[in-house]
């Protein structure tokens, strides 16, 4: 884009309110501009004035609602044993490679053995996927790879070490403990910053005669799975199209036929098709080119589709501004967005129709079953991050999110209990959080110093018995407490255990004597009986004789 601005030429610019003016700036930065040409274009740095300062906040309060969804996402075990993982493939816009697929699996825990055409194996399912071992894959050229995710992962509360991988901070597989919804949401809201604020028009590039929406206000939409302007017209189910039409009242309609018969697309007028007559086209694609709504890929393509849509979108905006953001941080956000199930058909449990639950709870309350009765049959459904912080089951940490006053009179009618799972909840009672050493797995640790027992031993005593006297001095001169003016004894009784102590010490202090050590005494005492030419102060002379 500098380069086309340089050499080629500026193109239309845009003012404060997002509006393009209609004049073009044919000349470019190596001709030099007109003083018209020049007078325009300022318009585009008032924009980015205007845009820096309404970021900020923006990008702020993005990053306070990310860590509001994951901030109870802790890594709590090793493994949770799952079968389940997703496929990754090279990240790609049309024909152009925007991320390799080694780049996407390094880190990551493989979920079967990955081999080669000729049966050399590579990874074992199970182990990390290291940089050797993804350039090896590369070379190999397998196009996909199974890997553990976040999204698939089968912990009751927080994800495991293997569906996470490896900690981008260290390099070192996660330990169990690690806040990764806090380094998730902070890793995708810090570099919000850096995003362009409204539609930047690159030569007024628009679709469908809408403004293609990016940089921030995008990722927002995104997170908070908004219905997005100007949808483009999706496939409801595979097929091939059959034929392009155009009809009398300017419309175009498609016809996609399928395995259950013909579908028509009625494509309205201005919209740009992305199919050809002959192309097969898979559900959930867009038959015209611009934004899907993530609920209708959530319908047809499953928990799995809309996570792939949702990262790809995610990653195309942060990359169109040079930022690389790792995938394990946006799966840690979707998976918190899908958590949720509705419940279509209670069954027998005791759940609520419409209501939404964990899968986990509508597995607990279905293995509570007894034999022969009716399951309960929920349909997992797409929160956005603002709705999916309010849906949590941790009434203090919705409430010191927002609607206060809604969620604590909800929670009061519905009796409910926080069982202090996540960070915001602890913190507001002044509890440990449940992250790093403020794990209950960490709290009753004995230390086996091995051979160094004895030593460590009397170490601790010595220690101890060093900060018993520094507190019985303290509280023989009155420092710290003033109960020794008002109880006599208890003064007493100190000031007789630090006279013992003085003269344990004393005792043990007893050097014997040496000619150098007797040299340097001597030297001592006549430093200190040296007349002073001043006046001096008594007490200032007692302490310097001490």
């Amino acid at each position: 884009n500098q380069i086309k601005q340089i050499s080629g030429m500026r193109g239309l610019m845009a003012n404060a309110t997002g509006k393009t003016i209609e004049i073009p700036i044919t000349a470019n930065f190596r001709e030099g501009l007109s003083v018209m040409e020049y007078f325009l274009s300022s318009n585009g740095a008032r924009k980015g004035l205007a845009d820096t300062a309404l970021r900020t906040a923006d990008s702020g309060y993005l990053t306070r609602r990310l860590v509001d969804v994951s901030h109870n996402v802790i890594v709590r075990a090793e493994d949770c044993g799952t079968d389940e993982g997703i496929e990754v493939r090279a990240f790609t816009d049309g024909k152009e490679v925007i991320e390799a697929l080694r780049l996407r699996i390094v880190g990551r825990t493989a979920l079967e053995d990955i081999v080669t055409e000729d049966g050399v194996l590579i990874v074992e399912g199970g182990e990390e996927v290291d940089e050797d071992a993804a350039l090896a894959i590369e070379d190999a050229g397998i196009e996909a790879v199974k890997i553990r995710s976040v999204m698939t992962c089968k912990c009751e509360a927080g994800i495991c070490a293997k569906c996470y991988g490896r900690n981008l901070a260290t390099g070192e597989p996660v330990n169990i403990g690690e806040a990764v919804g806090i380094t998730a949401a902070q890793s995708i809201g810090e570099p919000g910053t850096q995003l362009t604020m409204r539609t930047f028009h690159t030569g007024g590039v628009s679709v469908a005669g809408h403004d293609i929406t990016q940089g921030l206000p995008r990722v927002e939409e995104l997170f908070e799975a908004r219905k997005p302007k100007g949808l483009a017209e999706i496939c409801e189910a595979d097929g091939t199209v059959i034929s392009i039409e155009s009809r009398s009242d300017n419309k175009t309609e498609v016809v996609v036929r399928g395995d259950d018969g013909d579908r028509a697309y009625v494509i309205p007028y201005g919209a740009r098709l992305r199919v050809h007559e002959g192309d097969y086209i898979h559900a959930g694609e867009g038959v015209t080119q611009g934004p899907l709504n993530p609920h209708d890929i959530l319908r047809l393509n499953g928990v799995e589709g809309v996570y792939q849509y949702l990262l790809k979108e995610v990653q195309r905006v942060y990359k169109q501004q040079g930022v690389d953001i790792n995938d394990k941080h946006v799966e840690v956000i979707v998976s918190q967005m899908l958590s949720k199930c509705r419940i279509d058909e209670v069954g027998d449990t005791d759940l609520l129709p419409g209501s939404f639950y964990s899968s986990a709870e509508i597995e607990q309350a279905n293995a509570a079953l007894e034999e022969g009765q009716e399951p309960a049959i929920g349909k997992p459904i797409l929160l956005g991050i603002t709705k999916a912080s309010l849906a949590t089951n941790s009434f203090l940490s919705a409430a010191s999110f927002q609607e206060t006053t809604r969620v604590l009179t909800d929670a009061a009618i519905k009796g409910k209990t926080d069982h202090l799972l996540g960070l915001k909840e602890n913190v507001i009672i002044g509890k440990l959080i449940p992250a790093g050493t403020g794990m209950k797995r960490y709290k009753n640790i004995s230390v086996d110093y091995g051979v160094n027992t004895e030593f460590m031993e009397s170490f601790n005593l010595k220690a101890q018995d060093v900060t018993d006297y520094e507190e019985e001095s303290y509280l023989s001169e009155g420092i710290g407490s003033s109960y020794t003016e008002e109880d006599p004894d208890a003064a007493e009784a100190i000031a007789g255990a630090v006279e013992e102590t003085d003269a344990v010490q004393a005792e043990e202090a007893v050097v014997p004597e040496t000619p150098e050590a007797q040299e340097v005494e001597e030297e001592i005492v006549d430093l200190v009986e040296e007349p002073v030419a001043e006046p001096v102060v008594p007490e200032v002379q007692e302490s310097a004789a001490e």
